[in-house]
């Protein structure tokens, strides 16, 4: 096994798990259902603490 043959399976491992990982993501939000994030005291993951400082009181 030579150094091409290591990256290529490097490569494919990495492409592999980005898409496990794209796969779980899609099926973990699409078991949730439509609006099961909202309203229920959770924010999504793109949200943080400093969201809060912009809503209307």
């Amino acid at each position: 096994m030579n150094q091409s043959d290591l990256l290529f399976l490097t490569i494919i491992a990495i492409m592999s798990t980005s898409l496990v990982v794209l796969v779980v993501q899609f099926v973990r939000s699409r078991r949730r259902g439509p609006g099961a994030g909202e309203g229920d005291g959770r924010a999504g993951w793109w949200e943080g603490p400093w969201d809060d400082d912009d809503r209307r009181r």
